[in-house]
């Protein structure tokens, strides 16, 4: 019997936000992939479940993605997990469920927690259409990508890291200092917030309060 392959959604934060049929799916494969099995760990560890995990990130060759599709196919489930949020959405799994589609292979998607719909939620923008743009690119690209964002009627949704949002900050300001911003920081978990205001406003505010400037950011932009 062929096995199958379960995208599993996991929670972005709080990890209270965690489906029964996550827990479940968990519980009854055979061995988890995910891309840093002590983030997964610490998860099952708080379900008190016990599972095989391996590695599986952007530098995973093409030999063992060969091993995972014949392990599949003689029989294996197994469960694709990233860090956080859902697989497939901006991290690498996407090589391997087209590998895995291709090889004839069941596939089934376990929803969840999104950064994306959970920061236009908070956000409160009216509409229900945006355009999501995965993360800034870190070096090569970067200019292009903040000029591109005034060809954009809908409201565009992009992931920042600690690292890099003052950076963002002042790209935005430099380029579109008419914009509408905001920031989801922390989402879901204890000091979630939702910063609204122009690029500068919210490069004040973070450069005054530094610890603002902590966590992994979710930003929203509306052209005026």
């Amino acid at each position: 019997m062929i096995g199958k392959l379960s995208l599993v959604a996991t929670p972005i934060g709080n990890l209270e936000d965690i489906t029964l049929r996550a827990l479940r799916t968990f519980k009854e494969c055979d061995v988890i992939l995910c891309e840093d099995t002590r983030v997964t760990g610490k998860l099952l560890a708080h379900y008190d479940i016990t599972k095989s995990m391996r590695r599986y990130d952007a530098h995973t060759s093409e030999e063992a993605h060969e091993r995972i599709v014949a392990e599949l196919k003689d029989g294996a489930h197994m469960v694709l997990v990233s860090d956080a949020g859902t697989p497939g959405i901006s991290d690498p799994g996407v090589l391997l469920i087209n590998k895995v589609r291709e090889a004839g292979i069941a596939i089934e998607i376990i929803p969840g927690p999104s950064a994306v719909t959970a920061a236009f939620s908070l956000a409160g923008i009216s509409g229900n259409q945006f355009a999501f743009l995965g993360f800034v690119p870190q070096k090569k690209g970067r200019e292009t990508f903040f000029k591109s964002l005034s060809d954009y009627r809908l409201p565009t949704i992009f992931f920042e890291s600690t690292h890099r949002i003052i950076k963002t900050l002042n790209s935005l300001a430099e380029l579109h200092p008419e914009a509408k911003i905001y920031i989801g920081r922390e989402l879901t978990k204890l000091h979630e917030e939702m910063l609204v205001g122009t690029p500068a406003e919210l490069l004040e505010t973070l450069e005054n309060e530094t610890v603002k400037q902590k966590g992994e950011f979710v930003v929203i932009m509306r052209n005026k």
